[in-house]
């Protein structure tokens, strides 16, 4: 049986009542492509990228629709229904996505979002979804480093900060003291490593730390202040940092290293209490 839960490229084997039977060129293995998905135009031995799951009766199928997440990623989906079998999840395709309860962090309800987990059931041999997202990031071996560039997912808030997935891999810890905007979960952002606790536990940042960071910043307001009629920033050493990350998107401490940075290379003009001025 073709893989579940992601794309396969295919070729079109033959035209039937029911829909279109696609092979791989490898095998002999087959599927369904049914007629509501056939393309208007086509012929015997063409190519389709379809994505395969089981259909109503458990059977594959393959679908030219695009899933809002496939096997082994993680997605913010909506429950479209929620009983004593479990919940169900709207994931893009006509048959929805299934959340056993014993899979559910806490009871879903119908028109709520989750954070879940796309994996195949080995016993059922079925795409389900687990809320139990924490199952299914591991930090034992690690294969990020201090100051790469990361994705991440916000998973939920904590006392200190947000906890994240890491690429989808591992979990990691943002402090709020960082963050200047509103976060909730599942959104999905660009950070940097911060820092590898000896247990493995990593902290991230929305902003790349130390020196690494200041040229980068520095670019981003003299984008900014260019970007302005007058060359004229009304951001400075007293300036709220919710205002800053508004105008800039950099915490008040990266603004602060970014402008001295500036301001020796005689970029910018620094009037306290007033603002920043580009050199002219």
């Amino acid at each position: 049986m073709l893989d579940l839960g992601i794309k396969h490229t295919l070729m079109i084997d033959r035209d039937t009542p029911p829909g279109l039977f696609l092979t791989q060129d490898s095998t002999e293995e087959e599927v369904l492509l049914p007629n509501k998905y056939k393309p208007e135009q086509f012929e015997i031995g063409d190519h389709l990228e379809v994505f395969v799951y089981l259909d109503f009766d458990e059977r594959p199928v393959a679908t030219t629709l695009e899933p809002k997440v496939m096997l082994d990623e993680f997605a913010f989906l909506k429950c479209v229904d929620s009983n004593d079998f479990g919940a169900f999840l709207d994931w893009g395709l006509e048959k929805h996505l299934f959340v056993p309860h014993i899979e559910q962090a806490y009871r879903m309800v119908e028109g709520d979002h989750y954070l879940i987990f796309c994996y195949l059931d080995e016993q059922t041999n079925r795409l389900v979804a687990s809320s139990r997202v924490n199952k299914f990031v591991d930090n034992t071996i690690l294969t990020v480093e201090h100051f790469d560039e990361v994705d991440l997912i916000v998973t939920n808030p904590t006392d200190m900060g947000y906890n994240v997935i890491i690429n989808e891999i591992h979990s990691g810890l943002l402090y709020k003291d960082e963050v200047f905007q509103d976060l909730k979960t599942g959104d999905i952002l660009k950070g940097i490593i911060k820092k590898i606790r000896p247990d493995n536990k990593i902290d991230v940042s929305l902003q790349r730390p130390g020196y690494r960071g200041i040229e980068p910043n520095a670019d981003k307001i003299m984008e900014v202040l260019q970007a302005t009629e007058d060359g004229f920033l009304s951001l400075h050493d007293k300036s709220k940092p919710e205002l800053i990350y508004d105008t800039v998107h950099l915490s008040k401490k990266a603004f602060k290293k970014a402008i001295g940075t500036l301001y020796k290379n005689r970029q910018i003009t620094i009037e306290n209490g007033v603002g920043i001025y580009i050199q002219k």
